[in-house]
């Protein structure tokens, strides 16, 4: 490895097991060289998170509510009491009730409507607040994103639109944020195996359809995303902000299946 993260410190939430995509971005990070905290929500899933995290040689761990600013302010506290200064934050936070992750985009209930907009695209602008305060000489907010967001993708239904908002955020706290050298990306993978893909209806179906399709007939990889997160919180993506990075093989370029597929 080339140490792209030496001295680097950053926030990675989101993790939920080893097959999180959070987790593949944390593993890359620390692999070159960043110092790491993670934050997790519950007592679950701070079991969970623990022993990963104790792999990377990471035991600043925080239980985080993104509902809660009261949780959210104890965090970026805790943070700044130990190290001073942060360098990037991983956003991997998304939630919408499965039961509303099949069937029809019309039967969208108003309070899932409003959670899955709260926790999946608000919570952003809530951490980039706070997480800006910390990074006086500069920094790099990034987030996790789906080709759902401008394509219709059957059962994804509100995160959808929950994720084309997040898009549109990751643009103007960009702009908001340039001035004060801090980059805002958003990582856009095709479907993965995770805990969250698989509460979607038909994931197993999508997953193969794009492997199949996708011009490198491939889906992205934890270590893909890794890599990607990496370089753009390196300085080596020191002029890329505003940006929605696509690492699925290709797919998003398609406008129909490949021609064995027809």
């Amino acid at each position: 490895m080339a140490d792209l993260m030496k001295g680097k410190r950053g926030l990675i939430m989101g993790v939920a097991n080893d097959r999180s995509i959070a987790w593949g971005i944390a593993k890359a990070m620390a692999a070159e060289g960043a110092e790491l905290a993670f934050s997790y929500q519950g007592e679950a899933f701070g079991k969970r998170v623990e022993p990963l995290a104790a792999s990377l040689g990471s035991s600043l761990l925080v239980d985080v509510d993104v509902m809660d600013d009261a949780s959210l302010d104890a965090c970026f506290a805790r943070l700044k009491a130990a190290w001073g200064t942060l360098d990037f934050v991983v956003h991997a936070i998304a939630f919408s009730d499965k039961h509303e992750l099949t069937g029809r985009f019309i039967n969208t209930s108003r309070e899932n409507f409003k959670t899955s907009l709260s926790i999946s695209c608000y919570s952003f602008i809530d951490v980039a607040r706070r997480a800006a305060e910390l990074m006086p000489e500069g920094g790099t907010l990034i987030t996790l994103t789906f080709q759902g967001s401008n394509r219709v993708t059957p059962n994804y239904n509100v995160m959808g639109v929950a994720k084309a908002a997040l898009e549109s955020t990751v643009r103007y706290l960009a702009n908001d944020l340039g001035p004060q050298k801090i980059r805002v990306n958003a990582i856009s993978p095709g479907p993965m195996k995770t805990l969250a893909g698989a509460a979607i209806g038909g994931a197993r179906a999508t997953f193969r359809h794009t492997e199949a399709n996708a011009p490198l007939r491939v889906n992205a990889t934890l270590e893909t995303v890794g890599g990607t997160a990496v370089y753009l919180a390196s300085d080596y993506g020191a002029c890329t902000s505003g940006e929605i990075v696509r690492v699925d093989g290709g797919y998003h370029v398609l406008g129909m299946p490949q021609a064995e597929h027809l």
